[in-house]
């Protein structure tokens, strides 16, 4: 079946897609050639279906299999979450227009980052990105879906994310040997449990009311999640108050205003700070100009 979601204008799809590495992930697939996004999705009735998601005119089209009329209600707020259709970014755009390394922003109708389904693989993402190479994170993530992810019907190759209760019933030492995850291991297994338990509702952070400052303190409670991780997570769930400061961004702050030099994590606030509730986006999509020098002309 064929149907299209409305977003909230300005939209770019392709601008979701690019805000962070997300696609590259299963189970994401990018199709480069047609710029298409497909994911692997299991409904809360246990059937797993194969979304595949392209740009139209203010939003996107979805081509999938036949569902039900509840199935389909399931996929479009899915897909709205998703890739943030009901966002409004009309105060931000406001507040950036005319800086110059910013420019580009509204234009190209950025600000929306590319969600999962669920902020429990959300999460789970967000811990393999720590203390690694951006390939390792490829590798454990499709180790992840490989093992424990239910397959399609049609194409047992292609899985859907992991359920928390199928990642409670592994091993540490099976996530350390099989899935690679070394130290991160105990905290993939730990989130896993305590969600499946129905101890611990992480799906509740989407709507959460909580001032983002103990919105933070609450994610920082999950093994595994530190201040870095935190940031990226407030980002997804549409709280910009916190940049997510890793080596990546002291190198770009050091080049961008201190020439090269050291630079310490307060350096990198303080370059930011004055965006108050928009310095997370701000960090995220400055043109930093030593990329652009690395640019071959």
């Amino acid at each position: 079946m064929h149907f299209t979601l409305t977003a909230r204008p300005p939209f770019n799809f392709q601008s979701v897609l690019q805000s962070h590495g997300w696609c590259q992930l299963q189970p994401f697939r990018l199709e480069a050639d047609t710029g298409q996004l497909s994911y692997i999705l299991r409904l809360s009735s246990g059937q797993v279906v194969d979304l595949e998601i392209s740009e139209t005119p203010g939003g996107i089209q979805v081509q999938t299999t036949q569902l039900t009329f509840s199935e389909k209600a399931e996929v479009m707020a899915v897909l709205t979450w998703m890739f943030g259709l009901n966002l409004d970014f009309s105060n931000f755009y406001e507040a950036i227009r005319g800086k110059p390394p910013l420019a580009h922003v509204e234009k190209r109708a950025m600000g929306r980052v590319l969600r999962s389904p669920t902020f429990f693989e959300d999460v789970i993402r967000t811990i393999l990105t720590t203390n690694t190479l951006w390939s390792a994170t490829i590798r454990m993530t499709a180790n992840l879906v490989g093992q424990f992810g239910d397959p399609l019907p049609f194409d047992s190759e292609r899985k859907a994310f992991p359920t928390p209760q199928r990642l409670a019933s592994a091993t540490e030492a099976q996530l350390r040997a099989e899935i690679r995850l070394g130290y991160r291991a105990p905290y993939i297994l730990d989130l896993a449990q305590r969600v499946a338990s129905s101890g611990f509702d992480l799906e509740l952070f989407k709507t959460s009311s909580l001032p983002t400052l103990e919105l933070r303190n609450q994610l920082l409670k999950i093994l595994g999640v530190g201040p870095y991780a935190a940031a990226n997570l407030l980002m997804i769930l549409g709280r910009c108050d916190f940049i997510p400061i890793d080596t990546w961004a002291l190198k770009m702050v050091s080049q961008e205003w201190h020439g090269g030099q050291h630079v310490t994590p307060a350096d990198v606030q303080a370059a930011f700070e004055k965006w108050g509730e928009w310095q997370g986006l701000v960090f995220w999509f400055w043109d930093w100009a030593y990329l652009r020098k690395a640019k071959p002309d």
